[in-house]
């Protein structure tokens, strides 16, 4: 069973200059041990409600708990606990990949000895072997996005947030992606929260599913629960549903 509430959100809500209601009351939790997923269209405040949870953008109400700590009034507690990967995170190009992840590891260790174990501890995440002798200026889509992945990883954070962590990847290294991140919310006991588009990597990773429209969650629950409730082949057939019918109002 599941832990405790890693990722924890209650009520928030965000309206931008110019009257954009971002967000409208979302509450939502990441269990210890469990992928939960953050589904809706483009604009439904997906990316929004994940920095918020990261301490990046505050809300206008609500409270979040990152293992136990506000990121706004304990921000340095909260953000030792967190790993954050963005849509649009980049790597340094000249620099090799193992160089990368001694450098970040380095950041958080506090000794060189310590460093290096964090490094290596991404190197094997990351899955890529001799590649991260080479430069990342020269690294595919795939390979900057694994080795993002170990980055984030490599520091234990009991709570991970990841922002489309597969979008634009092929098959081989999407499927890798997913069972990197399963695999790391099980045997480190760590909460997982994703937003994505791809509804069949929803349906294999997550243990829970939050749908997301309008800045507002309108339904939530496992994958077989919601099958189950609306009578649906597929988690695309749920989203058409939900989401696809909020659209069309």
């Amino acid at each position: 069973m599941p832990g405790e509430a890693l990722i924890h959100a209650r009520g928030l809500r965000k309206t931008y200059p110019g009257g954009v209601e971002a967000l409208r009351g979302v509450s939502l939790d990441a269990r210890g041990g469990e992928v939960v997923a953050l589904v809706g269209p483009n604009g439904a405040g997906k990316t929004t409600t994940l920095r918020i949870i990261v301490g990046l953008l505050r809300p206008d109400e609500g409270e979040v708990r990152v293992a136990g700590f506000d990121p706004f009034r304990e921000p340095v507690e909260a953000r030792r606990r967190l790993g954050y990967l963005p849509e649009d995170a980049g790597v340094y190009r000249r620099m090799t990949g193992w160089d990368f992840l001694l450098f970040t590891a380095r950041l958080y260790a506090g000794s060189e000895a310590e460093a290096l174990e964090m490094a290596r501890r991404g190197a094997e995440i990351s899955g890529l072997g001799d590649a991260l002798r080479r430069p990342m200026g020269g690294y595919s889509k795939g390979m900057k996005r694994r080795i993002l992945l170990a980055r984030t990883l490599m520091t234990e954070p009991e709570a991970v947030v990841l922002d489309e962590p597969t979008s634009g990847l092929d098959v081989e290294h999407a499927v890798e992606v997913r069972r990197v991140v399963r695999e790391y919310a099980r045997s480190r006991g760590a909460a997982v929260l994703v937003s994505s588009h791809n509804m069949f990597e929803v349906e294999y990773v997550a243990d829970r599913v939050y749908l997301i429209s309008s800045g507002a969650v309108v339904e939530e629950g496992s994958p077989g629960e919601l099958l189950e409730r609306h009578g649906a082949r597929n988690l695309e057939e749920v989203y058409m549903k939900v989401v696809g019918r909020r659209g069309e109002a």
